[in-house]
């Protein structure tokens, strides 16, 4: 299993905004889904800037209501996420 490389460009308090390195739309949308099913999660949301300059790293925004912190949240969609592919996974074989 490879680990993502993840440049964080500012947590303070229920703001965390990070990058994604070698990551594009397919883990972003999967991953802003998932954080968005946590109703204590106000803004989920990534940006992909010009294809040709900045393509493999996205940069992600997480905001929350202050009762869960970022981080926490981000960790939380990142186990149901896991929990979900190992769901997959069973059915499948």
């Amino acid at each position: 299993m490879n680990n993502l490389e993840i440049e964080i460009l500012k947590n303070e308090g229920s703001l965390m905004e990070f990058r994604i390195i070698g990551e594009d739309h397919t883990l972003c949308n999967v991953l802003r889904d998932a954080l968005l099913k946590n109703k204590k999660v106000t803004v989920a949301a990534y940006k992909i800037d010009h294809p040709l300059l900045d393509s493999k790293r996205p940069r992600f925004i997480i905001n929350t209501d202050g009762s869960i912190s970022p981080k926490d949240a981000l960790i939380e969609a990142i186990g149901s996420l896991q929990k979900d592919v190992k769901g997959l996974k069973k059915k499948l074989l």
